[in-house]
C-alpha cells in the first residue's frame, strides 16, 4: 500500500509552493472535487476530503506562526497531529526542532508528509495511525491544524491536547473560525488573512487564528 499511496500522490498532486509559507513547498492537487472522487474508491479514507492534498487554512496560520517564531520548536521535540500535508510539521523541522513526529489516520496522507517532507529537505517521523486515545509520547510541543472540523473529532481532539498540555506541553491550534473550536479553552496567539483555495472553503482568503491552549487543572477530567 506504501507504494501504491506514494504513486497516487505523485499522480494526482504537484509540487507548489504553499501561498501563505512559500519556504515550503508541497505536492498539491489543482481539482479539489475530482481528487475527492478518486479517493473515495480503493484509496477511500476515514476523512471526507483528502487533506494531505491542500494547505488548509489552520496548518497554514500555524506553519507561518513556527517558521516566524522557530524559538518555539528548535531543539524540542514535536508532534504534528492529524498532520495533513505535513506542512506544519515540515515548519517545524525547518525551524530546527529536535525531532519531528507527523501523525495521521490516512495511508495516502503519510505518504505525502514523507514526499513532502523530501521534496523540503527535512527528516521527520511519518507514522499512520489514530492515537487520540492515547498521549503524546513525550512531545514538548504539539501543533494541530484544522482539527476542530466536526464535534465528535473536536471532543477527542480536546481530550487529547488537554492530556499533552496538562503534562507540560506547548499545545497550539491552528484555526479559521471552524464551528466545534471550543475557543473558551484557548488563548489568542497571532491572526493572520491566510490565501485558501476557493473551491474548499468558498472565499480566497479565511482569517485564521493561532491559539494556545489552556492546561486548566491536572486533575480535571476535561
Amino acid at each position: 500500500m506504501s507504494e501504491l499511496a506514494t504513486a497516487f500522490v505523485r499522480l494526482h498532486a504537484r509540487l507548489a509552493p504553499v501561498a501563505f509559507v512559500p519556504e515550503v513547498r508541497l505536492h498539491q492537487a489543482d481539482d479539489a472535487v475530482g481528487l475527492w472522487e478518486l479517493t473515495e474508491g480503493e484509496f477511500h479514507s476515514a476523512q471526507p476530503p483528502p487533506f494531505w492534498a491542500f494547505a488548509w487554512a489552520g496548518g497554514q496560520a500555524l506553519a507561518r506562526y513556527v517558521t516566524d517564531h522557530p524559538e518555539l520548536v528548535t531543539g524540542r521535540r514535536v508532534l504534528d497531529l492529524a498532520s495533513g500535508s505535513g506542512l506544519v510539521a515540515i515548519a517545524a523541522a525547518r525551524a530546527g526542532a529536535a525531532a519531528v513526529r507527523a501523525v495521521e489516520v490516512d495511508p495516502l496522507a503519510v505518504a505525502a508528509v514523507a514526499l513532502n517532507a523530501e521534496a523540503n529537505g527535512v527528516r521527520l517521523d511519518a507514522e499512520l495511525g489514530d492515537i487520540l486515545d492515547g498521549d503524546a509520547g513525550g512531545a514538548e510541543v504539539v501543533l494541530a491544524g484544522d482539527v476542530f472540523y466536526s464535534e465528535v473529532m473536536a471532543k477527542r481532539v480536546l481530550r487529547f491536547l488537554l492530556k499533552a498540555a496538562r503534562a507540560g506541553a506547548t499545545v497550539l491550534v491552528g484555526d479559521p473560525g471552524r464551528a466545534f473550536l471550543p475557543r473558551d479553552r484557548f488563548d489568542e496567539v497571532a491572526t493572520y488573512d491566510v490565501p485558501v483555495p476557493e473551491t474548499l472553503e468558498s472565499v480566497r482568503v479565511k482569517r485564521t487564528t493561532v491559539w494556545r491552549l489552556r492546561p486548566g487543572l491536572p486533575g480535571a477530567a476535561r
